[in-house]
């Protein structure tokens, strides 16, 4: 974070500007020596895997363990052997897009002010509790999310709008398990913020349960948020820009879910995620009737 100084005695501000800069210098050379250490540990890799372990990459994983090169090297490994078998960077919209088509889970037009890529959330909308179904909607939704961050951004912040929720509408504790387990451990440090808008107090009794689930640090960026309150007020006003903010968040914009609009766009973002991997992408034919509908006028009515 960049400051401004005030100072006008030169002979106290210039040292401590140089002290200040050392210090960093050092931390950061002692992350990148971990960084080395851990690419070492690793061992040679190849394909996908290597293409996954960018230094920003490494540098997340070994926040996540407190920057131990050993716990981020078994954090790191179990991933790898995940994404092998589970393949999040192929699964495409048309897989997923029934369990979003209420807008369960969508990416925002606007991004925080921090530069981040914006999920927004309506549990309310769940139509459905088909565990798998719903991991990989949002494990879609984060891979697409992260690929589309600005350069030198890794996080994302995450709006859930508890309009129209009920217990009916809850995922199975089960699934709620499954959905912390692979965002902790598999995408660590890609939240800055999960912001609770609003809960029902019910839900307060659903998150007792789950939150034992929740690591330490992932559980702090966790936040309760009610519109009636000063301070909640201030973090979203510190967040967010409240001309892009929909009102159900507490800003002044329309907040309304267009699934096809939606799907064409995702279907955009299918063919970038494949040229970035490496694989054919190959459209369906939901996609294909997307775009038909889109491009093909019809013609006018002879008399």
């Amino acid at each position: 974070m960049l400051s401004c100084w005030g100072s006008q005695d030169s002979m106290y501000s210039v040292p401590f500007f140089r002290r200040k800069n050392s210090k960093n210098q050092d931390i950061d050379s002692l992350h990148d020596a971990k960084v080395n250490e851990l690419r070492a540990a690793l061992g040679p890799l190849s394909g996908r895997s290597l293409q996954y372990c960018t230094d920003a990459c490494l540098r997340r994983y070994l926040e996540a363990r407190n920057w131990n090169v050993e716990k981020a090297k078994k954090m790191l490994e179990e991933t790898l052997q995940w994404r092998s078998t589970y393949r999040p960077e192929q699964i495409c919209w048309h897989e997923v897009a029934d369990v979003g088509k209420n807008g369960l889970i969508s990416r925002a037009d606007f991004h925080d002010r921090f530069g981040r890529i914006v999920l927004i959330m309506r549990p309310g909308m769940q139509k459905t509790t088909a565990g798998e179904g719903n991991l990989r909607h949002l494990v879609y939704l984060v891979e697409n999310a992260i690929l589309s961050l600005p350069e030198g951004q890794e996080q994302m912040t995450w709006l859930i709008d508890f309009t129209g929720w009920s217990l009916n509408t809850n995922v199975p504790i089960k699934v709620a398990r499954d959905i912390i387990y692979v965002l902790q451990n598999h995408y660590p440090e890609r939240l800055a913020l999960i912001a609770l808008y609003d809960p029902p107090r019910i839900f307060q009794a659903f998150w007792k349960v789950v939150s034992y689930f929740v690591d330490a640090k992932s559980f702090h960026k966790v936040q309760f948020l009610y519109p009636s309150r000063k301070e909640s007020e201030e973090i979203m006003k510190s967040y967010f820009d409240a001309e892009n903010l929909p009102t159900e968040f507490g800003g002044k914009k329309s907040l309304k879910y267009d699934h096809e609009e939606f799907s064409r766009l995702m279907a955009q973002e299918d063919e970038k995620t494949a040229k970035f991997w490496g694989f054919d992408y190959k459209p369906s034919n939901i996609v294909s009737n997307l775009h038909l509908r889109e491009e093909v006028v019809p013609e006018p009515l002879v008399e």
